[in-house]
């Protein structure tokens, strides 16, 4: 490993990592079927790229799992990625696109072994920098996951008494390590009875304790393979870049059995199964070291969406770089500690969580503790003034979306929001004059012209 001499290159396809590492080639292609690309370039302090499934051509190419397999590429200059990406996938001209939402997968940075803030402040330094605060959002992923693909709880998330026995993602890995044995077998069961070959133990055990699986059972796999692509294409669109770990745990060193043991893969596994059985494509980019270890951070983007991908790193990698200098030598939080910007946002989506189920009240003391997390945030003033409209508080309300305003002059939802308090107390000019503001905004917007005529047809 040249990045880091005394640490594993990452395995699977390392040998094509440690070339581009090592500056022997410009580029380098590799075989992902569960992370083969992802880890070593993630581990050699490279750039990984697994591009969508079945938008590169796997002819001549040993199977694992036709499921899952990808030819992707690793790098070390982004230029050459992009370049060597775009003749791979025959990608044609068009004019470059900018991210209109970047998502936090909070639940997947929680799991980090190292703090949370020198993976995720790079790219939401680098976010606010080059497209604005506003497109930065947060997600638990494994809880959006389990709510739109019931399918996984259906196959694996229950024991005998009915108590879920894994995390969303858990079993999302777990499918697709049960999808890529069962494919391995299916290609190379008679080879490997005819052959015998020396294998690693831990990669034998796998393959001879794998259950046997039935043909409904990998119908269920497909469908769930099929239910998670739908479900991040649908939260992605064709404008969003989810923004997760690449991995948890830092390099193993050499020595160590860690790389091999089960709960080290699963952990893994966790992250690698979001790409892997949804077919999106993803990349890992390289931030810097840590404790003299490398450490990287995925951008993953819709199944289909590989040539936003590439201008969104394009347009980040440069930032990305700086700001990962300045959050290296900046004073670190404490090991494993989340920054207080993804505790506001926590409490923001339990607060959001309390509103749909017209809890007002939790809704409101969930917003107030990302205030007080985060004081000069707008979206939490502005939440906390919805949920006082709705409990009927309405100078809080109002005096809540004074403070958004302050905070962003272009606010609609708080002139809207505004105005509705203004009414409900009785100052129907000043009402008015927030509709119509909110109309000069954004004129298009039909709540504003409803309230506006409203309000007309009401005083004249």
């Amino acid at each position: 490993n040249p990045e880091a001499p005394s640490k594993v290159p990452g395995g699977a396809c390392s040998g094509s990592s440690v070339a581009v590492s090592a500056d022997l080639v410009d580029f380098a292609l590799g075989v992902d079927t569960v992370g083969g690309v992802r880890l070593p370039a993630a581990y050699c302090g490279i750039i990984g790229f697994r591009p969508s499934h079945g938008s590169v051509s796997l002819s001549g190419v040993i199977p694992v799992s036709p499921s899952l397999d990808v030819v992707g590429c690793f790098a070390k200059d982004s230029n050459v990625l992009r370049r060597a990406v775009h003749v791979l996938l025959q990608l044609q001209f068009a004019n470059q696109r900018k991210p209109q939402q970047i998502l936090i997968a909070d639940d997947c940075f929680e799991q980090l072994k190292i703090p949370i803030d020198r993976v995720s402040q790079p790219v939401i330094r680098s976010t606010e920098k080059l497209f604005g605060r506003q497109i930065l959002k947060h997600v638990n992923i494994g809880d959006h996951i389990s709510t739109k693909v019931p399918t996984l709880k259906d196959l694996y998330g229950k024991s005998m008494n009915g108590v879920i026995k894994s995390s969303s993602l858990g079993l999302l890995a777990a499918a697709m390590q049960s999808l890529s044995l069962h494919e391995f077998n299916q290609n190379h069961k008679e080879w490997m009875k005819s052959v015998n070959p020396s294998l690693d133990p831990v990669i034998t055990s796998r393959i001879h304790n794998m259950p046997k699986l039935d043909e409904i059972h990998v119908q269920k796999l497909h469908k769930i393979r099929d239910d998670v692509r739908s479900t991040l294409n649908s939260l992605l669109k064709d404008d969003g870049i989810l923004v997760l770990p690449t991995f948890v745990d830092s390099p193993p060193k050499l020595s160590s059995k860690e790389i091999s043991s089960v709960d080290f893969e699963n952990r893994f596994f966790c992250l690698s199964s979001i790409a892997s059985m949804s077919g999106c494509c993803q990349v890992a980019v390289p931030l810097g070291t840590h404790d003299k270890s490398p450490v990287s951070v995925s951008l993953l983007a819709r199944h289909g969406g590989d040539r936003f991908l590439l201008d969104t790193l394009r347009s980040m990698y440069a930032s990305l770089q700086e700001q990962t200098e300045l959050v290296s030598t900046s004073k670190p939080s404490s090991n494993g500690a989340i920054s207080k910007e993804i505790s506001a946002e926590i409490a923001k989506e339990k607060g959001n969580k309390a509103y749909k189920n017209k809890d007002w009240t939790q809704a409101i003391n969930y917003y107030s503790e990302a205030i007080k997390l985060d004081p000069d945030n707008a979206t939490y003033y502005n939440n906390r003034g919805l949920a006082y409209l709705e409990a009927g508080s309405f100078q809080r309300a109002e005096a809540d979306c004074n403070k958004a305003i302050d905070l962003d002059k272009k606010n609609v939802k708080a002139y809207l929001r505004r105005g509705t308090a203004r009414e409900m107390l009785g100052n129907y000019n000043e009402a008015l004059d927030d509709f119509r503001y909110a109309l000069i905004l954004e004129p298009g917007n039909k709540r504003a012209a409803t309230s506006v005529e409203n309000l007309k047809n009401l005083f004249g």
